[in-house]
């Protein structure tokens, strides 16, 4: 499937799941938390989390595609279910990570526009965040499946929720030690990133009754796709321009965070840390972050990182076996491929 076919899907869910927000996710009282709770969402974002869970819908069940996606037949065809609230509900889950991310590295921007912290204040962006999770489990019990199912699919969330978390506390702690290795890096990896790809794969296949072998493989492919998605960022965030980044070009390396690029370059001998030398990350040029990325490129350290993105991404195809043969299953491996070859 072409390129350019996969991105016009995918930007036709993402208008559906915009819609859906600015339905499920008004601005109310207190009017400051709900904008700073939108601030992100409305500043854009490609929706790719929430795209697989309705692709995944789509693929198990013929005529999934209506114009909501809220009333997608169980496979055993007793009732209707409400996908896209399952999708909003992983936006949601998203876009509270994001925040929260955003104030512990004290990133300025964020999808091009001000980080939530800094264009509203570090309280009321706590409370955003924490608002937004609370607000993707409502959205998880508005599917309409039956109880076993919806207990199954909250227990996925909260879990998914958790190992982020647990990612996350890894993401800090590689900052503060020396001798990570790149097997504790692509666990971080999956915890932090790739958990959430997965949870969308897999609670749909929750909601609509699949089986477990079929739930297991799609939150496989999850897995791997997530894993294949963050290492690619690595890639991008040093080879992508500032304004097209939505941040500052070489943040990660500025900020001295393990990746799968430094990660490899260090076992090549390269020393990391001088690739970069300053007391303030804002003063850094974009000169220097060139002559940091010819260092990286020299190493193949750049390289290694595409090529494991590739990898994980081809793995993670064939986990898709157990779908029927179907356009939405065509999409599902062209969304894969999409994550590793994008740009900005």
């Amino acid at each position: 499937m072409s390129a350019s076919a996969v991105e016009a899907a995918i930007e036709t869910r993402r208008e559906l799941v915009n819609a859906a927000l600015d339905e499920r996710l008004p601005i109310e009282d207190p009017e400051r938390l709900y904008r700073a709770s939108r601030h992100l969402l409305d500043a854009g974002g490609k929706r790719l989390r929430p795209a697989l869970t309705l692709l995944v819908a789509e693929a198990l069940v013929d005529g999934a595609a209506s114009e909501s996606y809220e009333t997608v037949p169980t496979l055993d065809g007793e009732r209707d279910i409400d996908v896209m609230a399952a999708a909003v509900s992983i936006e949601t889950i998203q876009s509270f990570t994001l925040i929260h991310d955003d104030i512990m590295d004290a990133d300025d921007l964020r999808r091009g526009v001000p980080s939530v912290h800094r264009a509203f204040d570090n309280e009321t962006a706590i409370l955003a965040g924490d608002t937004l999770y609370a607000k993707a489990f409502e959205f998880m019990l508005e599917t309409g499946a039956p109880a076993e199912r919806t207990v199954q699919a909250l227990s996925e969330l909260a879990q998914t929720c958790t190992r982020i978390c647990e990612g996350q506390s890894l993401d800090v702690e590689f900052e503060r030690r020396a001798g990570v290795t790149t097997d504790e890096y692509i666990h971080m990896v999956e915890q932090k990133t790739a958990v959430l790809y997965a949870a969308a794969a897999r609670i749909p296949a929750l909601l609509l009754g699949a089986d477990q072998e079929t739930a297991d493989a799609l939150g496989a492919y999850g897995l791997d796709v997530g894993r294949a998605f963050q290492i690619r960022d690595d890639v991008l965030d040093l080879t992508v321009p500032s304004e097209r980044l939505g941040k500052q070009r070489g943040s990660d390396l500025v900020e001295g965070k393990r990746t799968a690029v430094t990660l490899h370059a260090r076992e090549q001998g390269v020393d990391v840390e001088a690739l970069v030398e300053t007391d303030d990350p804002e003063a850094v040029t974009e000169a220097e972050i060139d002559a940091a990325v010819a260092v990286l490129e020299e190493a193949g350290s750049i390289e290694y990182a595409r090529t494991l993105s590739r990898d994980l991404v081809e793995r993670g195809k064939s986990h898709l076996d157990v779908l029927p043969e179907n356009e939405a299953r065509e999409l599902l491996c062209g969304l894969a491929e999409y994550l590793v070859e994008r740009g900005y």
